[in-house]
């Protein structure tokens, strides 16, 4: 890990997973903030039942992974969002069965579809889908049980004003690695890979066959 090449590795796989999410974190932040702007939490309540427990129980599962796909947030991106729902009032198990739901978000279903047809993309969707709700049913029942459902709802997506404290210190010294890294990637040809991965397979089957045709 200590040793030049590890060094760099590292700092290769550092910028590529960012690369990859970025995306999605933006995205999940921009969305997250446009509902929790827009859309009152009135409109919320009514529409997780927040006004009778036990519908809200059965009823967050089966809607939360739903808004997932339609939010075409995939990975990290939707804990943004997730607060916004909790805030709204959806049930606990609805916010982890909408968590789960990014691996049926439709861009991933577009690639599975892609992967493995139609039907394989539907049976997918269906069995994940229903896994997805059993589960946040069964966490929540889990976790009430043992009294670890939280009570209040007041998720904070992003901190209005900047304090020192341990998070402060702890972005401070993440920025301080950050920075090393980015330089060390930059300094071993980093960005010239980062661009090959992210030249379309076609066209670079065509640069490679002008290559070896030259």
């Amino acid at each position: 890990i200590f040793s030049r090449r590890g060094f760099t590795a590292i700092s290769h796989y550092f910028v590529m997973d960012w690369a990859a999410i970025w995306r999605d974190i933006a995205g999940g932040l921009l969305l997250a903030g446009a509902l929790g702007a827009w859309v009152p939490n009135e409109f919320w309540q009514r529409f997780f039942l927040v006004q009778h427990p036990v519908a809200a129980f059965l009823w967050g599962p089966v809607v939360g992974p739903i808004v997932a796909m339609l939010s075409f947030v995939c990975s990290i991106g939707n804990v943004p969002l997730a607060a916004v729902l909790w805030n709204g009032g959806i049930s606990f198990g609805g916010v982890i069965s909408f968590i789960f739901a990014d691996l049926i978000v439709l861009p991933i279903l577009n690639i599975y579809r892609k992967y493995y047809r139609g039907r394989m993309a539907l049976f997918l969707l269906a069995t994940s889908y229903t896994a997805m709700v059993v589960a946040g049913l069964t966490i929540e029942l889990v976790f009430k049980a043992i009294g670890l459902v939280p009570r209040e709802r007041a998720a904070v997506v992003v901190e209005p004003h900047v304090t020192l404290n341990y998070t402060t210190v702890l972005n401070v010294m993440f920025l301080g690695i950050a920075g090393m890294l980015l330089v060390r990637f930059f300094k071993t040809n980093g960005l010239a890979m980062l661009r090959t991965m992210n030249v379309p397979r076609s066209h670079a089957s065509h640069a490679e066959h002008r290559h070896h045709t030259a």
